[in-house]
């Protein structure tokens, strides 16, 4: 069991009731959920295992485990998708912030509750809304000094072929240089905070169940064609290869859940 001094209390021990009877098991089992989801074990957006497997763990019934879901769920700290399975949506530091009364629309979050805040689904739907318009912009704006520093990091990423932080690293870099080819100091700005999103603690797993050797030999195709667009000047190869590029990591970010 999860002991940790740091781990806040399940929301439902600071109410006289649960909304719905449970027994003394259930609320264990949920705690002991709940205490995994704090200590990202469960991070935000993971699949949680199937109740079959988890019953086998714990040793308890699969009636228990789904009552316990279903008072998890009764709180928001999971939430059930048919035909997928059961998500975590509860973000500590959303709950943090709730019980301070900030807000992200407050701006007062810093960038490291931003970091917290945002799963790998999240951030994957902000770089599809960027990443296409970054790289129209760096077809169009990019000096040859500017390309030859592209094919740099692409050719350091290229010869990566089983280590998974060090390819996410140069896949930074390769996107980040993108940024930069746009000469307009706002995206890059948002982009470096994007890097520092995926630089977080909670990203560490996703990276290592997405990025097999396989994986990263087709994105290191992908990223190919990215570039060889770039260097062309064609528009619309790039941004139909980086739409790609997108559109499988946001795939790949749906199975490793």
């Amino acid at each position: 069991m999860i002991t940790n001094s740091q781990i806040i209390s399940p929301p439902w021990e600071s109410e006289d009731l649960v909304n719905r009877p449970v027994t003394t098991e259930v609320k264990s089992l949920a705690a002991e959920f709940f205490a995994r989801v704090c200590s990202d074990r469960y991070s935000f957006g993971t699949r949680l295992p199937s109740e079959r497997r988890l019953a086998i763990e714990f040793d308890v019934s699969r009636n228990t485990v789904r009552q316990a879901l279903d008072l998890l769920e009764d709180y928001e700290i999971v939430s059930r998708r048919p035909g997928s399975g059961t998500f975590v949506s509860f973000r500590r530091a959303n709950n943090e912030a709730r019980e301070s009364g900030r807000s992200v629309t407050d701006g007062f979050l810093g960038l490291d509750e931003i970091a917290d805040l945002t799963g790998p689904l999240d951030l994957n739907v902000v770089r599809t809304i960027l990443e296409p318009e970054i790289v129209r912009l760096a077809v169009i704006n990019m000096s040859a000094r500017d390309i030859a520093r592209l094919r740099e990091i692409l050719e350091r990423l290229e010869s990566i072929s089983t280590d998974a932080a060090d390819f996410a690293h140069w896949d930074e870099l390769f996107h980040l240089e993108l940024a930069k080819g746009t000469h307009n100091p706002l995206l890059i700005a948002i982009y470096t905070l994007i890097n520092h999103v995926r630089r977080q603690a909670h990203w560490a797993t996703t990276k290592e169940k997405i990025l097999s050797p396989n994986r990263i030999r087709e994105y290191q195709k992908m990223h190919r064609s990215i570039f060889d667009a770039v260097e062309s000047r064609d528009i619309e190869n790039a941004v139909e290869y980086m739409n790609l590029q997108v559109s499988t990591l946001q795939e790949d970010l749906v199975r490793g859940s």
